[in-house]
């Protein structure tokens, strides 16, 4: 027989003896110790790796196996000894007869050009400092840039050594037990003191400082910034020792691992990761104090730090177990907020999300928990109410026994809801079989009884569903409604809803009386409220130029320049320098409006503002950056070169909803035959991957 045909032969008939015993999916290995080291090359996108593992076999079988995507292999070596092997592009095997309960060793030298779950930015740009290398593994994978089994159930205890420039910063799970330069080069060595999935293996390289903090219990905290960013520690990190101090508390279970890292990074693809004790976010969230106020890390931080205990600690089987992961960690997040901000924080927040389940019920979209496939939305915010409901239902002494002896009796394992029902029924001496029927398995959402919950806890919440019943009902207008309530009302948050809810009913008098009262939130509403600013609202919308609010200074300056020409001088000088959130969409909004403003300074100014906001949509950008000014620059100013080649760059992002949006827009701009023109003649201008897609794209 041929070496191939008999090399795939053996591979399916191993395959499937690992995957399937009786129906159930079964490992015959158990690796135990992982040590990688990797030498990486960013202008290559390139990485040379070492791992050597410790393991044992479960049973006799005659060959290894673990993933390893788009790898080659120098040298493969079990016990020492260089051994056969066979590399098909997504998985390696070594043909090598094993003993169960014998120990091995093996040692992989290989080589590989990873096409996802490791993301270079920056390094072939002129930009300097911006360079950052970055790892995600959850859904994509960390077997492109090491060989490791893709399976959350095979837990290993891994250190990692990373060659990096000395410029960089280089962080990874674990404690850091060596920092060293040889021959120029900085080496650093991380090591966990226990076992995890590989998936929730991390590294990042980045221009960081870092700043130590520690928990009440001792856990050492780092968290790191850009060196330009270290002004915006405290508000970016803001309650961070807090959070952690109270899930802690509130678990039970100590925290699991050595210590805790939280890396901000450039176009994350999703908000948070949490990296078993090293959390990477995106740095969309690293905010100065008045940012604070419109977007925080807050909940994203609660909600990352509670995986380690949910997720890391103990780890689902499977997709239909994700609830053990979302849900928990999504409801702790949201228990860590009340404790900051209070209950009428924690309610309305509840509101809301019981709101978008029961609208998702109502087109036909609801979804079972242990649904593998369900959407975000059920996953976290049903599941958060389900983790509520529970409690609520076996009370809280019950609650707070069984998560412990679930997180103990599964620590460093594997679980499912089975299991985790299991534990719940033994802690309250009751069936739950009726609730998992109702919160678990049902496709629906409880909204009357999350409701009936909901209005039986806050007293504010009761009362906005009897002041809807009554705005709706009444034959007074809302405005006399509410004018008779107005005085009554306690709670900034109501006031706020119902103003963003019913302004555009309401007189101007109205609103500016309410925006007199000085709270920062509801004249943001009021703000969003009015249409536009008039010679009766016009000192209203001055003084909101001062808020403590990026969002209600851009509003207020937006429509005081539409409706005031002769005053247009006079209100970018106020807002003059002001960046706005991460985001830059107030700066963006003033370099507009400034450009458009034909009197204000001269000429080259107002072209320089112009050519400011072109160059946002650079790739040295972060992506919700370059996406506003795509949006700004198409519908006001106009398609250049420079807009059209980095619109293409753009359409072959890596972070898929970036690439959507910037695709949709492409596909508009190719409807005018200029603009098709134009990207025929830049074509050859192009990178590969992006001449790849304009060739689909125009010959569609």
């Amino acid at each position: 027989m041929h070496a191939f045909g008999k090399n795939f032969l053996i591979t399916v008939v191993v395959f499937i003896a690992w995957h399937t015993t009786m129906g159930q999916p079964i490992w015959p290995y158990d690796y135990t110790k992982a040590s990688i080291a990797l030498e990486i090359d960013p202008y290559q996108e390139t990485l040379q790796g070492k791992v050597r593992y410790s393991f044992k076999a479960t049973k006799q079988i005659d060959s290894l196996y673990l993933d390893a995507r788009g790898m080659t292999f120098d040298d493969v070596q079990l016990n020492g000894r260089s051994v056969q092997f066979n590399n098909d592009g997504r998985r390696l095997v070594v043909w090598k007869a094993l003993r169960p309960g014998k120990k091995y060793r093996l040692e992989l030298h290989y080589k590989a050009q990873p096409k996802q779950a490791v993301y270079f930015l920056g390094w072939t740009d002129t930009i300097p400092g911006n360079e950052q290398i970055w790892t995600q593994g959850q859904g994509k994978y960390s077997s492109h840039w090491v060989p490791s089994p893709d399976l959350m159930e095979e837990k290993v205890t891994f250190s990692t050594t990373i060659a990096m420039d000395t410029l960089y910063e280089v962080v990874a799970n674990g404690k850091l037990t060596k920092n060293k330069t040889v021959k120029g080069r900085g080496i650093w060595s991380y090591k966990m003191n226990a076992t995890m999935s590989s998936y929730l293996l991390a590294f990042a390289v980045g221009d960081y400082e870092v700043k130590r903090i520690e928990s009440a219990s001792g856990i050492p905290i780092f968290l790191y910034t850009y060196p330009q960013d270290k002004s915006k520690w405290e508000p970016t990190y803001r309650y961070t020792r807090e959070i952690f101090d109270y899930l802690e508390a509130e678990i039970g279970i100590p925290y699991p691992w050595q210590n805790y890292k939280q890396v901000p990074v450039r176009d994350f693809l999703y908000a948070g990761m949490e990296n078993t004790g090293t959390t990477f976010f995106s740095d969309g969230y690293v905010v100065d104090s008045t940012a604070f106020s419109d977007l925080n890390y807050v909940n994203v931080n609660a909600h990352e730090l509670a995986h380690q205990w949910f997720g890391n600690l103990v780890t689902e089987t499977d997709a239909a177990q994700h609830w053990l992961h979302e849900g928990l960690a999504t409801y702790y997040a949201y228990m860590a907020e009340r404790e900051l901000f209070g209950d009428e924080h924690f309610y309305w927040k509840l509101y809301d999300t019981a709101s978008q389940l029961k609208a998702q019920d109502e087109v036909g979209e609801g979804e079972a928990l242990d649904d593998p496939g369900a959407s975000s939305l059920t996953f976290y915010e049903k599941g958060a109410w389900a983790a509520l409901m529970l409690r609520e239902t076996i009370g809280n002494h019950a609650w707070r026994r069984g998560i412990r002896e679930f997180l103990n009796r599964y620590a460093f394992q594997n679980a499912t809801l089975s299991d985790f029902f299991t534990v719940m029924e033994a802690s309250c001496g009751c069936s739950l079989e009726e609730f998992r029927a109702q919160w678990f398995e049902a496709n629906s959402f409880p909204y009357q009884e999350s409701l009936k919950f909901l209005q039986g806890n806050s007293e504010q919440i009761g009362f906005y569903q009897k002041l809807q019943q009554e705005l709706i009902t009444s034959t007074s207008s809302n405005e006399e409604i509410l004018e008779g309530y107005w005085s009554g009302i306690s709670s900034t948050e109501l006031k706020r809803r119902i103003i963003l809810q019913y302004g555009k009913t309401l007189s101007a008098g109205f609103l500016e009386k309410v925006a007199g009262e000085g709270d920062p939130r509801v004249r943001q509403a009021v703000a969003l409220s009015l249409p536009t600013a008039t010679p009766e609202t016009r000192e209203l919308f001055e003084s909101l130029l001062g808020d403590p609010s990026y969002l209600t200074k851009e509003n207020a300056l937006y429509k005081l320049w539409v409706s005031f020409p002769e005053e247009r001088k006079h209100y970018l000088e106020l807002t003059r320098g002001e960046m706005g959130l991460p985001n830059k969409s107030l700066r963006m909004t003033w370099l507009l409006l400034a450009r458009l403003t034909q009197d204000f300074e001269n000429g080259a100014n107002r072209a320089a503002y112009e050519q400011e906001l072109r160059g946002y949509t650079a790739p040295h950008h972060g992506f919700e950056i370059r996406q506003n000014a795509f949006a700004i620059i198409q519908s006001v100013l106009g398609v250049d070169k420079r807009y059209l080649k980095d619109l293409s760059q753009a359409c072959t992002h890596h972070a898929w909803q970036f690439r959507k949006f910037a695709r949709n827009l492409m596909e508009e701009l190719l409807k005018r035959p200029v603009v098709k023109e134009r990207l025929i003649q830049l074509k050859e201008q192009l990178g590969k991957e992006e001449q790849a897609y304009l060739k689909s794209i125009l010959k569609s």
